[in-house]
C-alpha cells in the first residue's frame, strides 16, 4: 500500500482499502506535522505510522492537544482516537472514491 494511500484512507472492504480522492489530491506528500497544522489529525497520525516516526506522532499530538477537546495523554491515545494502528497487511486493491 502505497503511502498516501494509507494516509488517506478512510474505511475497508475485505481486502480493499477505501481512499478519499478529494483530499489525496489535495494534500498528498505532505509531512505528518503539516497535515495536522492543517486540522487533518488523522491522516497526520497515519502518515507519522506510515514514516515510523515517533517524533512526528508527538509532534501530531502536541497540536491535537493544542486545538482543545479531550486530551490525548500519548501516542497510544491518539492512535486509538483516531483508529489508526499501523498498515494493515492484505491489502490487494486502492478504490479512490
Amino acid at each position: 500500500m502505497r503511502r498516501d494511500d494509507f494516509v488517506f484512507c478512510i474505511g475497508y472492504e475485505g481486502s480493499a482499502a477505501i481512499v478519499d480522492g478529494r483530499l489525496q489530491r489535495s494534500h498528498a506528500g505532505w509531512p505528518a506535522v503539516r497535515l495536522a497544522e492543517e486540522g487533518l489529525f488523522k491522516p497526520a497520525v497515519a502518515a507519522a505510522l506510515y514514516d515510523g516516526s515517533e517524533a512526528d506522532l508527538e509532534a501530531v499530538r502536541a497540536l491535537y492537544n493544542a486545538r482543545g477537546g479531550p486530551p490525548a495523554r500519548s501516542s497510544e491515545d491518539l492512535k486509538r482516537t483516531f483508529g489508526t494502528a499501523g498498515v494493515p497487511e492484505g491489502v490487494k486493491k486502492v478504490v479512490v472514491v
